[in-house]
């Protein structure tokens, strides 16, 4: 049986890898008040142009959310350490800034 070994997670996601959805959105969610605005100035009854704006944010804040969470997921490594290494991690205190933090094995 193999022994178990110690993980360094590391996540290299930056802002610009999120950059663009947060943009898209936004201008979805722009183009949504403009819209409602539009309808609020044409028609007697606002309460529509607003559940319009409300439906629209409803609608696209998981495809926002789905987005993101998968590109969190894509932007982390799992690199497998030897013990020597896992004992200097452990008591370096910067190691989590730096490299990530290391995962033990459970035992």
């Amino acid at each position: 049986m193999n022994p178990l070994t110690s993980y360094r997670l590391r996540c290299t996601l930056t802002f610009g890898d999120v950059y663009g959805q947060i943009v898209v959105w936004l201008l979805i969610i722009f183009a949504s008040l403009a819209a409602a605005l539009a309808a609020m100035a044409g028609n007697s009854s606002p309460v529509y142009a607003l559940a319009t704006v409300a439906l629209i944010l409803v609608v696209t804040l998981p495809f926002l959310l789905f987005a993101f969470v998968t590109t969190l997921f894509n932007h982390i490594e799992m690199m497998p350490i030897d013990a020597a290494q896992s004992d200097t991690a452990r008591a370096d205190t910067g190691s989590t800034r730096a490299g990530g933090s290391v995962v033990s094995p459970v035992g």
